[in-house]
């Protein structure tokens, strides 16, 4: 078995689960760079302490690094510093090294101390959606492009992360699809009683519409917009629910005013999020960035068998939405459009559930599986 080390910052829901399907086909040892000050953190974007409540280091190697920065943290380049990563990861003797992110000091050393002696794969979800067309987007582009020539792989997580591998120099015959992905099969799982229960304490009859925001309450993620809309349509059967905590938390309790239609719930934990998922009628993510990803919320409502409505800022809009399928997709930051399909989707719940239906079956090709297999095939093939 090819032995892989893997780098990256801490322990992560999405990622844990890709560690211990990549446990059983190489010989894994993952470096978390972070330290173990980060299992237990202080969420700023949730203003509130997390820990998760799934397991995330079962069923593989790994090590928690040494960090010697003074404000430790992902949320700035010097937050991250390793003074013994590079031995560390040399004493491995790994055949291929597999990093995720560069913008901290002790990724970007080992990309560059590491390059020409083994193979280095990149993994990452940064997209062109908020291009600079100006001398400050020229110098990042040259300066990504230097980052990138450090890399001899990267494993893209969908078509706008690709667009941005290339715009950045990396050639197509360095770039491999491994989709970003959530687990399924858990988000699936019905419970029946408990979505019930969800809408009972929420008041929302049968007839009623559930709209679904759940992430942070920070400005890029548009949660304003959204509530903006649902006020000007002034639709009795719609209701909207947002699960989170953040920055903007007050300020959207002041504008839904005691609105009964408008409910909020704090920051849930990942066992509890599939059947407040199963409990909705519709997810919107209307983010307006900058700085959105791929928006990973989505696929969970999707699993969940739920139409979906996000903005053109959103990541994963080109690959998992097909409009008048599973959902629509409008102009980021246009109040008046996000209005108009909300309306066009919301006008049947019929519509909503045969939309929700093919949500399940779109996001079935986006899975953990199919990210190992690709990560796997790519290690394996150079090694011939």
């Amino acid at each position: 078995m090819k032995k892989l080390a893997i780098i990256t910052t801490h322990p992560i829901q999405y990622y844990a689960p890709v560690f211990k399907l990549l446990a059983k086909k190489t010989q894994l040892k993952v470096f978390y760079t972070w330290g173990e000050q980060s299992m237990v953190k202080y969420d700023k974007g949730f203003a509130k302490q997390i820990e998760w409540d799934i397991p995330l280091l079962d069923g593989y190697d790994y090590q928690f690094l040494v960090n010697a920065s003074k404000d430790p943290g992902t949320h700035h380049f010097n937050g991250i510093i390793n003074p013994g990563l590079q031995s560390t990861v040399k004493y491995f003797e790994p055949d291929a090294i597999l990093i995720y992110g560069w913008a901290w000091k002790s990724h970007l050393k080992a990309l560059r101390f590491f390059k020409g002696k083994i193979p280095i794969y990149f993994r990452g979800d940064s997209t062109l959606l908020d291009k600079q067309k100006n001398f400050k987007g020229l110098l990042r582009k040259l300066f990504l492009k230097w980052i990138y020539s450090h890399v001899d792989k990267a494993f893209y997580v969908g078509s706008a992360n690709k667009n941005y591998y290339s715009q950045f120099g990396l050639k197509e015959k360095q770039l491999f699809f491994t989709p970003h992905a959530i687990d399924n099969s858990r988000f699936g799982k019905t419970d029946r009683q408990e979505t019930i229960k969800i809408r009972e304490k929420l008041s929302i009859g049968t007839d009623g519409i559930l709209i679904l925001f759940a992430g942070k309450l920070e400005p890029k993620k548009a949660p304003d917009l959204l509530l903006k809309a649902l006020k000007q349509l002034a639709n009795p059967k719609l209701q909207l629910l947002f699960v989170g905590n953040g920055e903007l938390e007050k300020e959207l309790k002041l504008m839904a005013d005691n609105l009964t239609n408008v409910h909020f719930m704090d920051f849930q934990n990942q066992s509890k999020m599939p059947a407040i998922y199963q409990a909705c009628d519709l997810f919107c993510l209307p983010s307006k960035g900058p700085n959105e990803t791929w928006g990973l919320a989505v696929n969970e409502a999707m699993a969940a068998g739920k139409a979906v409505l996000v903005s053109t800022k959103v990541g994963c809009a080109v690959d998992l939405v097909k409009p008048g399928i599973n959902g629509e997709v409008f102009r980021s930051n246009d109040l008046d459009e996000l209005m108009q399909k909300l309306g066009e989707l919301t006008d049947s719940k019929e519509k909503l559930t045969k939309m929700g239906i093919q949500s399940q079956q779109i996001i079935q090709n986006w899975s953990f599986e199919k990210q190992v297999k690709a990560i796997v095939d790519t290690i394996y093939s150079d090694a011939k």
